[in-house]
């Protein structure tokens, strides 16, 4: 994977299919979110590869932050970030995690094909 999401409180992944899971970190203080991050990922060549990323990350060199920023969400095209969608509502930074982990469940088909689109996989390998 290309920039590995890491140093968070809690991870957790919960599975799509065989081939796609969602990932996630958190990071609370007093029952308040400080960090997180939610990607949908596609397992190819061997390796789990990102195919969108929510994150929220202000202490970090390059990290966002979405009180400032608003939600954005990267998507990735072979390893490499190919686009941002920040076209989001407002969404207050508690209530993110589950709002971008419902944002991912209820588009994954969308965003599954469209990754195995760039990545010239057939049926058979799915």
């Amino acid at each position: 994977m290309t920039d590995e999401p890491e140093g968070y409180d809690r991870e957790f992944t919960t599975i799509i299919n065989r081939r796609a899971q969602i990932r996630a970190g958190l990071s609370t203080h007093k029952g308040d979110v400080e960090q997180f991050f939610i990607q949908l990922e596609y397992w190819l060549d061997d390796q789990w590869l990102e195919v969108v990323r929510f994150d929220h990350n202000p202490d970090t060199e390059f990290g966002h932050d979405i009180t400032e920023d608003g939600l954005h969400m990267d998507i990735y095209r072979d390893g490499q970030k190919h686009r941002v969608k920040d076209d989001f509502p407002p969404v207050e930074l508690n209530r993110a995690p589950r709002y971008c982990t419902t944002y991912i469940r209820e588009h994954a088909d969308r965003l599954i094909r469209r990754f195995e689109t760039w990545h010239n996989v057939n049926e058979t390998d799915r």
